[in-house]
């Protein structure tokens, strides 16, 4: 005995409406979790233009102190702090100094474009701080705060 399938005329091709609309809820909820860790994981790649920059302008500081035992301007000799806001605009992030004397100053960086609201400072004793941070970002008057809810040391 032979038993033949019988196969209609219309064979099914394609997605229903509800396979479809399932797969953009899947979608949907891995992009509402996914985007935020992706978004905090770019201000962070950000952020260490900020680090860097004071850092470099702690050192071009500390050569100025070395040739001219002074942190303020000299002479003819000008401080690094006293270069054109282009000269000090790195990444995202503008460098100044504030409360520059003979034996002393200040560092600061503050954010601009996706890292608005962030403010790191770096002193002549290499006290590092960060001054304000977005929501959700911790502050710290000891450390620079780089990965959000960090805790501050």
């Amino acid at each position: 005995m032979q038993f033949r399938k019988q196969v209609g005329a219309r064979s099914m091709r394609g997605f229903t409406l509800i396979e479809l609309m399932m797969a953009v809820a899947i979608v949907g909820i891995l992009t509402a979790v996914a985007y935020p860790s992706y978004r905090d994981f770019v201000v962070r790649g950000h952020l260490v233009d900020a680090t860097t920059a004071l850092s470099t302008f702690r050192a071009d500081m500390e050569r100025h102190f070395q040739d001219n035992r002074s942190f303020a301007t000299v002479g003819t000799f000008t401080t690094p702090c006293a270069v054109a806001e282009a000269q000090r605009t790195v990444g995202n992030f503008v460098i100044s100094c504030s409360a520059v004397a003979a034996t002393s100053y200040t560092l600061q960086a503050v954010g601009k474009g996706p890292v608005a609201g962030f403010t790191f400072t770096l002193t002549h004793q290499d006290v590092r701080a960060t001054a304000a941070a977005p929501s959700g970002w911790n502050t710290c008057a000891t450390g620079w705060m780089l990965k959000k809810g960090q805790a501050c040391a």
